[in-house]
């Protein structure tokens, strides 16, 4: 049996058994399915001679046993202990199932709905099959495809034309230690209306022994003046499987923040695309990955300039220590007539290995000769002077590590405004370091001691 055949005989269940239960499905619901799985079978897993995949092998997934789940039983206690410390709109999946248990909506403001996927189609399914799938279908990848065929659960998140969310949006995806791996396939929608703003932050965390897939979709509409930024905190376990599409339409004046933040995951793909429609329109792409023993992470970005007057910006920090293994590949697109344009991307890598390994690949592709387009690339160790400075000071090699590995994400952890955030990614980058310095001040002496 091909791996392709496992995954489409899972399918092929859980469609009579949700048949059995639920009856039939909307006629386009059902059509969307065939057309994904009929897609998956024809492209099938992808493949290193396929370029966009030549450094990711994810035989892992095509041949691993993923079970189904209805279950989104967890102790409130382990929920507890690995969620974000942050006052939020809670939304909580377990293994891609929606807990109201472990969800905490409170009050939302007027004009602003979050709920999850299956309750919005259940409410009406037509208002969501309008949007759902128009950025990211079946064509993008297998991943794409295997999606929509499985798509049951997620969340949808609404924002009336000016309203204002004070508080962030979290959407918190756990990962259980199984007798059997299980696999979900969550899809994320987002409905920004004119002059909205919201911050809506994407975790994904689980037991340390899991060891499960994620197959998520994320489609990101921001209508005329619309600010979103987007927290992606992914620190699920080392034995975990995580593939992720994020696609987002701009249009005038709208402005997208995306913080792509990678430290868990045995094998991470990322996708991240933003399409810029609208003159004024802004998108920020800051990302930082940290992999340590086996871990492999690749993150490729696309900012497609559609229309003149449009901004992009990207730094993306990597940090890889071990055997980890890190991939970068972010492309701007400046399309014909796009003119007066301004596109910049920086991929920076630190390796605390000599076996750590990473592949960068920045690109430019300008049809247009009125832009500000720039990109560029590095890739070093820790400086071992500075290592030796900070000793001096009475600072041990550890924590001196620490500092400076901090001070070179610094330049992307700066602009993370959530404290609860920014300090799981220090935690996971440099460790547990002694209250008894002045942190910020030695952060400060290092990252002088680095560019010096």
């Amino acid at each position: 049996m091909s791996d392709v055949q496992t995954f489409l005989d899972r399918l092929a269940e859980r469609t009579e058994a949700r048949r059995q239960v639920h009856g039939p499905e909307p006629t386009w619901i059902a059509a969307r399915r065939q057309a994904g799985a009929a897609r998956f079978e024809a492209m099938g897993f992808p493949h290193r001679r396929v370029e966009a995949w030549k450094y990711t092998d994810v035989r892992a997934i095509a041949r691993g046993d993923f079970a189904l789940t209805d279950s989104a039983d967890f102790s409130p206690a382990s929920a507890a202990a690995l969620t974000l410390p942050i006052s939020a709109h809670r939304l909580t999946f377990v293994d891609g199932v929606f807990s109201a248990a472990l969800s905490d909506l409170g009050e939302l403001p007027a004009g602003v709905a979050v709920l999850p996927l299956s309750r919005a189609l259940a409410e009406n399914h037509e208002a969501v099959g309008g949007p759902l799938g128009r950025l990211t279908g079946v064509e993008f990848s297998p991943f794409s495809a295997l999606n929509t065929a499985f798509m049951e659960e997620g969340a949808v998140v609404r924002l009336a034309p000016g309203s204002v969310v004070e508080k962030p949006i979290l959407l918190q995806f756990l990962s259980r230690a199984n007798a059997q791996p299980v696999m979900s396939h969550p899809r994320v929608l987002v409905e920004a209306g004119a002059r909205s703003q919201a911050t809506v932050i994407e975790h994904h965390v689980g037991e340390s022994e899991a060891a499960n897939f994620t197959n998520l979709v994320a489609e990101l509409m921001l209508d005329r003046g619309a600010i979103l930024t987007h927290y992606k905190l992914q620190e699920a376990p080392l034995s975990d499987l995580h593939v992720a599409s994020i696609h987002v339409e701009q249009n005038r004046d709208s402005r997208y923040t995306s913080f792509n933040l990678n430290l868990g995951g045995g094998l991470v793909r990322n996708d991240l695309i933003s399409e810029l429609n609208g003159e004024g329109a802004e998108a920020n792409f800051y990302g930082l990955f940290y992999g340590q023993g086996r871990q492999h992470i690749d993150n490729h970005t696309l900012a497609n300039h559609n229309a003149p007057r449009t901004f992009s910006n990207e730094n993306y920090k990597g940090i890889l220590d071990d055997r980890a293994r890190g991939v970068f590949n972010g492309k701007v697109v400046v399309k014909r007539d796009s003119q007066k344009i301004e596109g910049f991307q920086s991929n920076a890598n630190l390796l605390l290995s000599d076996r750590a390994e990473i592949d960068t690949k920045p690109e430019l592709e300008i049809y247009a000769d009125d832009v500000k387009c720039s990109h560029g690339s590095t890739t070093g160790q820790l400086d071992e002077e500075a290592v030796f400075a900070l000793r001096t000071r009475g600072i041990d090699e550890q924590t001196a590590r620490g500092l400076l590995t901090l001070a070179f994400a610094g330049e992307v952890m700066d602009l993370v405004e959530l404290a609860a955030v920014a300090e799981r990614v220090e935690l996971a980058v440099a460790g547990k370091l002694p209250e008894r310095f002045n942190l910020s001040g030695l952060v400060e002496a290092a990252i002088s001691l680095h560019d010096d």
